[in-house]
């Protein structure tokens, strides 16, 4: 049998058997990774943001403070708060919590609410 190792575009052997037949190293690294990035890539609960919810969300990530956003969209200080503090619930009560702004840029953009481009 010969060394573990690539050949061209072949992998070669390395003698491992697994269930009576024998695999080759790569095939075996493959299946760990994919194993891997099922596990990275299930999806998490995502919350139920109202329409109005994103509207706040994304227009405080998207703006320097609170007060533009109260400009923008005709709304009290207070009522920026409540929005921020009921989307920072919810996404605790998924078990994702995001007490900063930091956090809450990064959950819009898992979600996709946001992309990166709109930064």
């Amino acid at each position: 049998m010969e060394p573990a190792g690539r050949r061209g575009n072949c992998v070669a052997f390395d003698g491992h058997v697994a269930g009576g037949t024998a695999t080759s190293s790569a095939s075996a690294e493959q299946e760990d990774i994919v194993s891997e990035l099922s596990l990275a890539a299930a999806p998490e609960p995502r919350p139920q943001l109202s329409a109005r919810e994103v509207e706040v969300l994304l227009a405080w990530i998207l703006g320097e403070t609170k007060g533009e956003v109260c400009r923008k969209l005709f709304i009290a200080p207070g009522t920026v708060n409540t929005h921020l503090a009921r989307i920072r619930e919810k996404y605790r009560a998924a078990g994702r919590p995001a007490p900063t702004k930091a956090a809450l840029l990064a959950r819009a953009l898992q979600d996709g609410y946001l992309d990166l481009d709109d930064i």
